[in-house]
């Protein structure tokens, strides 16, 4: 007889331990609790860390010739008044910009400009190396790394090189850039290789 309580005490006690492990995973995944007094830190910063893929998708877009993907895309990943400006390779970093815009429209409007007038087919834009710094609750900024491919006619490819510096802000519950900068280091053309 003592057997038998003691098997039922011991199925009982795992019972009641799996029904408050479920409790506390439902919790934590829940949001009603954090896995460590910076929860939210990780997860603005995965959040913000998705900002510039939304940016490299939407100048693809622009590069495959469709303005308008491009300017959807970029929307809901920049504030309405995003300020964005880049340096061209020379141009010095601590002086004025090669070039800035306000808003994602005016921006589209100037990556489009430029894919067109260079002769572009399309484009494929890599970022890596994300550094996202939260400030606070509302502020991060965030650098990160660019490798770009710009496909022209005859089978050459334009390659650009160059780091992304942002101002991100929370709006609406919602991580958005506020003030971008690329700051290219290279851009140099590739010839098609010999068979």
């Amino acid at each position: 007889m003592t057997k038998t309580s003691f098997a039922s005490v011991s199925r009982r006690a795992k019972v009641a331990l799996t029904v408050v492990g479920a409790a506390a995973t439902v919790a934590l995944f829940a949001g009603f609790v954090s896995p460590t007094p910076n929860g939210w830190r990780l997860a603005a910063e995965l959040e913000i860390a998705k900002l510039p893929v939304c940016y490299a998708k939407g100048t693809d877009a622009i590069g495959r010739g469709n303005l308008q993907a491009g300017k959807d895309i970029y929307a809901p990943c920049f504030t309405n008044d995003a300020e964005l400006a880049v340096y061209f390779p020379g141009t010095p970093f601590d002086g004025p910009p090669s070039s800035t815009a306000v808003g994602t429209n005016a921006w589209a409007d100037f990556v489009e400009d430029v894919f067109t007038s260079s002769g572009y087919t399309a484009t494929q834009h890599l970022i890596g190396s994300i550094d996202v710094d939260v400030t606070d609750e509302d502020e991060a900024t965030m650098t990160s790394y660019l490798h770009a491919t710009h496909v022209l006619p005859d089978g050459t490819i334009d390659v650009a090189n160059g780091t992304y510096e942002d101002e991100v802000i929370r709006v609406g519950g919602a991580w958005k850039i506020k003030k971008r900068t690329l700051k290219l280091i290279t851009f140099l053309n590739l010839g098609t290789p010999t068979p």
